[in-house]
């Protein structure tokens, strides 16, 4: 009899076959994994190498950054960053005038960016002392950076100059420089007068303007009360010139003080005496006192004067002495081209017709409540817009071109928020109409 035969055996054999395969596959995953681990483990270290490199690359980029600025700066070559942006009555070039004195009643206002200062305002405190102020900025509607070494100022009506001996806009850097009247600052804003600027201009710096340090002509009529603060003598020292009706007055401590001035006045043979006397200093400033009287360097002298001595300086009489004379050293003046004062181009009349008087009229003030009629922004009231007209045709705001070329068409401007429409005549300007600008 034969064994029986189990029916089990061939399952059994596929699950061994299978539990193989698995196996096969486990080890297989297994090494995928060990791989994939260490990819990634490379993979990290790359990026640490390389986060490592990017915080020196940063560090030297910075240090470099900084040497290229520092570079740049000392080359004249800077990245300018507007402080501000003008809000102007001139919206327009056309019919802005050329310069501030020409419409003292224009207005505008400043407002300090709150990114350039975390607080504006703190900028300001100080500046509300002066009453006028430089305006560094850009001219930002030349159109093109296009410029020549020669000019044709409308006032010069087509002459040409070097562009550096005219104010005009185009130039190799397109800076403008213009003195504005400060009338009040509220925090971060400055409200200005007499200006000529247009809306939008970015201002790069503002500067105080001190008359003592920008004016030539203050500076020599200053001269005396620049001598009081460099001179060598005290107070009790300093010679005294109080009025028409005194006497030059040397006030000395020591207890010789006038025969030490006699001493001065002899002659400077005798400078050996006062110097044992123990008052060297007193008489050495006596004795350069003595020759700028002996110079005529300190007071006026008549023609009788000057053939008396030099010892009798001290009893002058009053209609030998002129406060208004005294100077030390070179004078400080100053010059202008002759065509500035005097230009070619003569000042036009300006007048209104009937409509455009009424049409003006209708116009409110910036502060009316009226809102039924044409309010102004800027400008306090149409008597101060026909000023700011007057200023502005007066002075012939039409180029050369339009001048000889288009002497047969209306000419266009903006005032705040007038239109402005006039035409010019031989020798005259008329305003035809005014209407508010149409938003």
């Amino acid at each position: 009899m034969s064994p029986p035969v189990c029916s089990c055996a061939e399952p059994v054999r596929k699950l061994t076959q299978q539990a193989s395969v698995m196996r096969r596959e486990i080890k297989n995953l297994r090494q995928q994994m060990d791989g994939t681990i260490r990819a990634h483990k490379k993979q990290m270290s790359s990026l640490q190498s390389m986060l490592t490199d990017c915080k020196h690359e940063d560090r030297s980029q910075s240090v470099s950054k900084s040497s290229t600025e520092i570079s740049q700066l000392e080359q004249g070559r800077i990245q300018t960053v507007p402080i501000g942006y003008i809000s102007s009555c001139f919206t327009v070039k056309n019919g802005t005038p050329r310069q501030p004195t020409i419409c003292s009643s224009s207005r505008a206002s400043l407002k300090i960016e709150p990114s350039v200062f975390n607080n504006p305002e703190h900028s300001l405190v100080g500046l509300e002392q002066y009453s006028h102020i430089w305006i560094i900025f850009l001219f930002h509607k030349n159109g093109q950076m296009s410029y020549k070494a020669k000019v044709k100022p409308p006032r010069l009506n087509g002459q040409r100059v070097g562009v550096y001996s005219t104010r005009s806009p185009h130039r190799p850097n397109a800076l403008g420089l213009t003195l504005a009247k400060l009338e009040r600052i509220t925090g971060d804003t400055l409200h200005l007068s007499g200006v000529d600027i247009i809306a939008g201009t970015p201002v790069l710096d503002i500067k105080p303007y001190i008359p003592d340090y920008d004016s030539p002509k203050t500076r020599r009529d200053d001269t005396s009360s620049e001598y009081r603060q460099t001179s060598p003598f005290t107070d009790s020292q300093m010679p005294q010139v109080m009025g028409l009706d005194e006497e030059p007055n040397i006030s000395v401590t020591s207890s010789e003080s006038s025969s030490e001035l006699r001493d001065c006045a002899a002659g400077p043979s005798d400078f050996s005496q006062s110097e044992r006397s123990g008052s060297s200093d007193v008489t050495d400033v006596l004795a350069e006192v003595k020759n700028y009287v002996r110079q005529q360097q300190l007071f006026t002298e008549s023609p009788e004067d000057k053939q008396t001595d030099s010892s009798e300086c001290t009893s002058l009489s009053t209609n030998q002495l002129s406060s208004s004379s005294l100077k030390f050293g070179c004078e400080d003046y100053s010059t202008i081209a002759a065509w500035v004062r005097a230009p070619p181009v003569s000042n036009l009349d300006v007048r209104f017709t009937a409509s455009a008087e009424k049409e003006l009229k209708e116009f409110v003030p910036c502060d009316s409540t009226d809102h039924t009629r044409p309010k102004f922004q800027f400008l306090k009231g149409p008597e101060e817009a026909v000023a700011a007209i007057k200023g502005i045709l007066s002075a012939d705001p039409r180029s050369v071109y339009r001048r000889t070329r288009c002497q047969d068409r209306l000419f266009f401007f903006t005032l705040d928020t007038a239109d402005i429409t006039c035409w010019f005549g031989d020798g005259f300007a008329e305003v035809v109409r005014v209407k508010p600008i149409q938003s």
